[in-house]
């Protein structure tokens, strides 16, 4: 949550600067501002609102400087206003920070600093880490990254924070404890960020800074350090993303992008892991774990949001192939709780960003108790990567859209290749299952091409459903997380008020809710729960309720049933999870367009949530 940009170099920092805000625009948008230093001063200028009104605000001032630090605000600490937008500047006006993550005990320094006679000017916790580290630095005639290091050390909670400080106008100190910091590296000059994709255009060199690092950036020299002030040697590695990547392609938004890039998005995750003509699965940091995922009596799944739900279709798939019990857990409950872990546990945590904090935290503690922690996640050098033991990428590419959509797909993707190679070594699976499974799952990207292909009449259905008040969406089995994320996904993007069920759950209680005006959407391929469902959406048309449906191609029944279908092709009910989430996912898209929303950025919402 929050995008933060940074730059010291030749160029010129406020462009640089302003563009990488708006590609990270979709980690907060609450308010916005830059701070930059020409070598004679610091100028910060910010303001409530998008990137766009921040620029729009300062047209015709005086926005020469080679070093600057910018952020785009997810409100935690005091409402979206210009006061407590970012960069905030110390009481002295000599320092300027900016800063995403909460500081937990931020009260308590308060109180010091206020019996000090500091008096304050934001509601925001980085105003008060900010005047704490400027006070520790005059109290002990320091230089401010020694005050940083010492301040850090009397924090609690998460981190990353930038400062400028007047007296040192080519430097930017950073530091990081559970939040994003990447650092580019370019010839004489040096680029940061939440992510990689600010400094795409100038560099593919990139450092990515860990937990308890602290770091020196100049124009020509980048300083590591660790908070007991020892120098550490910066890894660099070179990014495999290219600019197209995140940009909207001729897309009318991003969201659009992803659902329609996920044909390619899935085939890239099974490229080079999946050979069904040889009936292989290849994937390295699964197999050195193999034996031990093999043997273990327990998997448990630890995910957020969209990515829980991809744990929840995991759940089914891999009980059915591996027959291993699965739990699939809330980080942020579990991360709470006193969980039962014994050595040998297997912890599957899944996350697109890699640095949902409540996943972080839980995997550490499971850690701890000897559990193997495996990551499925797509941000390559993210930290839930660096902590696991294995596990998997799913190279769905850089995810834009607030609301998860490809990458989604790839979990799925990558989960059920990690089931079926435990199931095929274990020896519960049946060999013909198996290669048919394998041969399935390497023309779902094709198949999903072909729903996408035979999406059009869906503008016409988020029309005529646009001005629902309600929607409650119904699936079984393998489908019923589907329908939880087709729910969550109308949420997001319409603000509509949507419930996912169990189809059989309809009748304890959801039932109530039904009359003429209330669409209810069935997930209803053809699977093992067929007849079952259909029996569902009798009993819903018979009171009237309005069915909808995602159908089988051919399924003229179930079609005959509805007031609206959309179809998708055949598929194994393993996979058909891959296919039947796409019509839903479209859906909410069209609908959140036909209301006048951005879609890209739904309110109160924000991409990375590194915060609790």
């Amino acid at each position: 949550m929050c995008g933060i940009v940074g730059y010291t170099g030749p160029r010129q920092a406020y462009p640089i600067i302003i563009k990488g805000l708006k590609r990270l625009e979709y980690r907060g948008y609450d308010s916005t501002g830059v701070a930059l230093h020409n070598g004679s001063g610091l100028k910060v200028f910010k303001k409530k609102g998008k990137v766009a009104e921040l620029e729009e605000a300062i047209v015709g001032k005086d926005l020469n400087a080679n070093v600057g630090i910018g952020h785009t605000r997810w409100a935690t600490h005091g409402e979206p206003s210009d006061r407590n937008a970012h960069p905030h500047q110390s009481a002295s006006g000599k320092l300027a920070m900016i800063h995403n993550g909460i500081i937990e005990n931020y009260n308590q320094l308060k109180q010091e600093l206020t019996n000090k006679g500091y008096s304050f000017t934001s509601d925001t916790d980085t105003e008060v880490l900010l005047n704490f580290i400027e006070e520790i630095k005059k109290n002990n005639n320091c230089s401010l990254e020694e005050a940083v290091r010492v301040a850090l050390k009397r924090v609690t909670g998460a981190y990353v924070i930038l400062l400028l400080d007047a007296d040192n106008p080519d430097t930017i100190i950073a530091a990081r404890k559970g939040s994003p910091l990447v650092i580019g590296v370019g010839k004489g000059e040096h680029f940061l960020g939440s992510d990689a994709s600010p400094m795409l255009e100038y560099t593919k060199e990139v450092v990515y800074v860990n937990d308890y690092e602290l770091a020196i950036v100049r124009p020509d020299e980048l300083i590591l350090k660790n908070l007991g002030n020892e120098k550490l040697t910066p890894y660099v590695q070179k990014l495999d993303i290219e600019l197209a990547a995140i940009e909207k392609g001729g897309y009318d938004h991003f969201m659009l992008k992803e659902i329609f890039e996920q044909p390619r998005t899935i085939h890239d995750c099974l490229r080079g892991r999946l050979d069904a003509t040889a009936g292989t699965i290849t994937m390295s940091g699964i197999q050195q774990y193999a034996e031990q995922i093999v043997q273990t009596n327990r998997i448990v799944m630890i995910a957020c949001g969209t990515s829980w739900h991809a744990g929840l279709v995991a759940e089914y798939i891999f009980e059915e192939l591996t027959r291993i019990n699965v739990e699939v857990e809330y980080a942020s409950e579990f991360r709470y709780r006193n969980p039962v872990i014994n050595k040998g546990d297997v912890i599957i945590a899944i996350s697109q960003s890699g640095e949902t904090a409540d996943t972080l935290v839980a995997i550490e503690k499971a850690k701890e108790n000897g559990a193997i922690i495996l990551g499925v996640v797509n941000v390559v050098g993210s930290s839930i990567a660096r902590v696991s033991h294995g596990g998997a990428y799913t190279h769905a590419g850089p995810e834009i859209g607030v609301a998860s959509t490809k990458a989604f797909t790839a979990q799925l993707a990558v989960l059920t290749m990690i089931a079926l190679k435990i199931g095929y070594i274990k020896g519960t699976i049946e060999q013909t299952r198996y290669n048919n499974l394998l041969k399935e799952l390497e023309e779902i990207p094709e198949k999903v091409a072909w729903t996408l292909q035979h999406s059009e009449h869906i503008k016409a259905l988020a029309e005529k459903y646009k001005d629902a008040r309600d929607f409650l969406y119904l699936g079984r089995g393998y489908n019923f997380p589907v329908a939880l994320e087709g729910a969550l996904k109308l949420k997001e993007i319409s603000y509509i008020h949507a419930e996912g069920y169990p189809a059989a759950e309809m009748k304890h209680g959801p039932i109530a809710l039904v009359d003429d005006q209330l669409p209810v959407v069935f997930v209803a391929t053809k699977d093992t729960y067929h007849e079952k469902v259909v029996s569902n959406m009798q009993e819903i048309k018979a009171r009237k309720g309005r069915v909808i449906a995602v159908i089988t191609e051919g399924d003229e029944h179930s079609a005959s049933l509805c007031e609206d279908v959309m179809i998708v092709p055949e598929a194994d009910e393993i996979l058909a999870p891959m296919l039947s989430v796409i019509p839903l996912q479209l859906l909410a898209y069209y609908i959140g367009v036909a209301k006048g929303l951005d879609v890209d950025k739904p309110r109160n919402l924000a991409k990375s949530v590194t915060v609790e």
